[in-house]
């Protein structure tokens, strides 16, 4: 009796969105190489409708777009999915890449950039997800952590506080679980960084600050007294016990 074959494992999907079509042609070109399949979009609102109608596995954005810029684009993408997303800046938009940070993206990668460096990125991010995925999906006893008012739900990728659910991305939820797991521990940056991103990937500090930023902004429009992150200028991060 002939056993049937294996289907082959799907391959993750890379939505690219830029509009200088030789990056997207040369980008794609090494990550389908690299086993990828990539969905390529010229400018925001097609990739907005692409993904809404067809969800990928991680999004590399550029930022300045027709039609609809990378920063719009990832506000409407951010209100429906919590998708990794990298964003393409220029050297000389500081600010658009800590806004960027601030909107919600996992990692930003300035231009002109080695394809070998965004590929890492991209393969980091990916494991990331994919290790979060799977430690929910075993619903151990450790799927969920409880720090008083804060609880945390690898299984359905949930974070609530005081009864809220505060929408967090990958990103964001790996740093509160950094934080809340050893409560009145301080974290320094580097730690922080490799909670979120894994060993062996450079990610400037101030990508950090950005996202602690915005997950204080999350939990204070539910609770404007939230200040259960605590900044220890030069040091890191800790999350207060009480």
């Amino acid at each position: 009796m002939s056993v049937p074959p294996k289907e082959p494992p799907a391959k993750q999907t890379i939505a690219l969105v830029d509009d200088d079509r030789n990056i997207l042609t040369s980008v794609s070109m090494t990550l389908e190489q690299e086993g990828y399949q990539v969905r390529t979009f010229t400018d925001g609102e097609s990739a907005l409708q692409g993904l809404s109608a067809r969800p990928a596995d991680l999004a590399v954005l550029d930022v300045k777009m027709p039609r609809m810029d990378g920063m719009e684009l990832l506000q409407k993408l951010r209100a429906r999915s919590a998708m990794p997303v990298i964003f393409l800046t220029s050297k000389d938009e500081e600010v658009d890449e800590v806004m960027g940070l601030r909107l919600g993206a996992d990692d930003y990668i300035t231009k002109p950039f080695s394809q070998r460096l965004l590929l890492e990125r991209i393969r980091a991010l990916l494991r990331r997800n994919e290790a979060s995925r799977a430690e929910g999906s075993g619903a151990a006893p450790g799927g969920v952590l409880v720090r008083g008012d804060l609880t945390l739900d690898e299984t359905k990728h949930q974070c609530i506080w005081r009864g809220e659910d505060i929408q967090l991305t990958v990103t964001e939820f790996l740093l509160v679980k950094a934080l809340a797991a050893r409560p009145g521990m301080v974290k320094s940056r580097d730690q922080l960084i490799d909670a979120a991103y894994g060993e062996n990937i450079y990610v400037d500090d101030r990508t950090i600050d950005s996202h602690v930023k915005r997950i204080r902004k999350k939990f204070r429009t539910g609770d404007d007294s939230f200040n259960h992150i605590e900044t220890l200028y030069g040091i890191g991060y800790r999350y207060k016990e009480h």
